[in-house]
């Protein structure tokens, strides 16, 4: 599965695309606590145009997340939505209750941010997720057997 997959101009194609596909997943994670989308449908598409390029270059060395940053990814978009919800609870709120923690004198900005927190958090985790059970089902983090 090292091999590169496809020809030159497949391999061109992906490096045009991969950036405006990642700068989508973006858009759509930043914008999806007020119009349709957010944080899963964000991080499929992060994983998404990283796995193209995976798939096009087959080397791993170069802009690769490989097996061990993919748990990283996941493993902090699963804190991050946990201390999120949790933070509320030090002064007496219930779990994911923006409005506990004074952070801002303004509860719709402590709405926004807390919300487009939890989509972050869900991004990254679904990216890892999927990058994760790609490389496990490709083989990628193996190596190589002879035949």
């Amino acid at each position: 599965m090292k091999q590169p997959f496809g020809s030159a101009v497949l391999e061109a194609a992906a490096r045009l695309l991969a950036p405006f596909v990642l700068l989508f997943a973006a858009y759509v994670v930043s914008h999806g606590h007020s119009s349709p989308g957010g944080g899963f449908q964000g991080g499929v598409l992060f994983a998404a145009g990283l796995l193209l390029v995976k798939l096009t270059r087959g080397d791993p060395s170069q802009w690769e997340i490989g097996p061990r940053a993919a748990l990283v990814l996941a493993c902090s978009g699963v804190l991050l939505f946990a201390g999120i919800g949790l933070l509320p609870l030090a002064w007496g709120g219930s779990y994911l209750d923006y409005d506990a923690p004074p952070l801002f004198a303004d509860p719709v900005a402590e709405r926004v941010l807390g919300t487009v927190g939890i989509e972050v958090g869900v991004a990254l985790a679904v990216a890892g997720i999927i990058l994760l059970v790609f490389d496990a089902l490709a083989g990628w983090g193996e190596p190589e057997r002879s035949a």
